[in-house]
């Protein structure tokens, strides 16, 4: 029996990195087309490097569907995608420095979770153009690029309940969970802000970072936002 090639290994083709690296920039399930445009790529080129990802864990593919034809190929990152490779060391420890030194204070976290929405509206802004995903899933597609691990456990027409299965931030948080916990929850907001006006964060509960867990409410708009 084959095993699965190792995901570093995937991702030590340039065109696989690039492609990796686009899907974690979008914030929607993206078509095949989109991406061999990014790439300046033949589709069927870049199909064939999906192939290579998927069969390694990396990325995830559904059919979109919507409209006439043949339904088409969308792609997103895979919630338990493990690229391989550590993060500089200097950048760990300057995060946990940063979130020690922040003052937990009440005026300090309004004002980080301020930083955090704006930081969400931009990385929604900057997300690929949408196909027919639903709002939980277009905040799960981002959060997974974000390394999250996200999963749906609910949804309604009225709104959804996200549960994250990784904390990317731990370390950070054992120093000033408040701060780096409220940070999170502006980011959320903010990216439903731009992702899906419809929809506004009601509910966020922060859980053990090493156990992960927190969870993620989210319901339709009745009325002017806040």
């Amino acid at each position: 029996m084959d095993l699965p090639e190792k995901s570093d290994a995937v991702l030590s083709q340039p065109t696989r990195a690039r492609i990796f690296e686009l899907l974690a920039e979008s914030a929607r399930p993206v078509p095949t087309t989109w991406l061999a445009d990014q790439l300046g790529l033949h589709p069927n080129g870049v199909r064939a490097h999906l192939d290579r990802m998927l069969q390694a864990g990396l990325v995830e593919r559904r059919r979109d569907a919507a409209g006439r034809g043949r339904p088409r190929d969308e792609w997103t990152l895979s919630p338990d995608a493990r690229p391989g490779g550590s993060p500089p060391t200097a950048y760990s420890d300057l995060v946990r420095w940063l979130a020690r030194a922040y003052p937990a204070g009440t005026e300090s976290l309004r004002r980080i979770e301020a930083v955090g929405r704006e930081a969400g509206r931009d990385a929604g802004r900057k997300a690929a153009p949408g196909g027919s995903s639903s709002p939980a899933e277009a905040l799960a597609v981002t959060l997974t690029a974000f390394g999250f691990q996200p999963r749906v456990t609910g949804e309604s027409d009225e709104g959804f309940t996200c549960c994250l299965g990784n904390c990317p931030y731990r370390e950070a948080v054992h120093e000033n969970q408040l701060v780096v916990c409220g940070l999170h929850r502006g980011l959320t907001g903010g990216l439903l802000e731009t992702l899906e006006p419809g929809f506004r964060l009601e509910g966020f509960e922060p859980r053990d970072p090493d156990e992960a867990g927190c969870v993620i409410t989210a319901i339709r708009q009745t009325g002017e936002p806040c």
